[in-house]
């Protein structure tokens, strides 16, 4: 499998040491990725930024190639923008590529299912103090697999005097040294806690990730994908 890899910070950085560990070949990586690029790869990795978007979807679109979509912080309108692509080519978009984190928010699903009535819960995430978009695009992940369960009121952070009200779902964003990703949602009820956490220690874990994950996306047709369709 060649792979076009776009993003060189971190983790473009991440899974190019990652990818060497592997039979697979990264045959360029772009920081900005270009109108008129040529090169052809077999699937393109992108972990990079928003701005980005255009030119990724495009390509792939011009050479019929998949695309893993690794970054957040999108638009409504770039998101609607991943949807309007993947009708041609196949696209991977998911919040987090962590293995661990897409079996977390199966089981968040199931919990905020069997909880959500008479449970309060809150979603707490940390990152590093470089990260540009809160709250995380895994703790948007898991609230939509909580929201999907029920009738439920986002409330991004707590401030003043107004206490809690029925069926809320607290997001709160913490950044600081260098927390490579925690995230924890807690299900708080009536003489009981009970939460579900996982927490990456390395950047490798979502590299990984990703790469069973463009393995998985080139034997599709055309769509918008998420790891849970890759992993169950």
């Amino acid at each position: 499998m060649e792979i076009g890899v776009v993003g060189n910070g971190q983790m473009g950085m991440t899974l190019e040491e990652v990818i060497k560990d592997t039979s697979y070949q990264m045959v360029k990586m772009w920081d900005v990725f270009p109108q008129d690029e040529t090169i052809t790869a077999d699937v393109l990795i992108d972990f990079s930024n928003p701005a980005n978007l255009t030119n990724i979807l495009a390509y792939g679109v011009k050479n019929n190639i998949p695309v893993v979509i690794a970054t957040t912080g999108y638009s409504n309108q770039e998101l609607e923008l991943i949807e309007k692509t993947a009708e041609k080519i196949p696209v991977l978009f998911s919040g987090n590529y962590s293995l661990g984190v897409i079996v977390m928010n199966q089981v968040v699903k199931q919990l905020a299912e069997s909880l959500g009535e008479t449970f309060d819960i809150e979603i707490i995430e940390k990152h590093h103090n470089k990260k540009l978009d809160a709250p995380s695009g895994t703790a948007k992940m898991l609230l939509d697999s909580v929201m999907e369960t029920g009738e439920f009121t986002p409330v991004y952070g707590r401030e003043g005097i107004a206490p809690r009200q029925a069926r809320e779902v607290g997001v709160h964003a913490l950044r600081g040294g260098t927390i490579v990703g925690e995230h924890e949602v807690i299900f708080a009820g009536t003489d009981e806690l009970l939460s579900i956490k996982h927490e990456a220690f390395s950047k490798k874990i979502f590299a990984k990730g990703a790469l069973v994950g463009a393995e998985w996306l080139m034997k599709q047709g055309p769509g918008l994908y998420s790891m849970e369709d890759c992993l169950f």
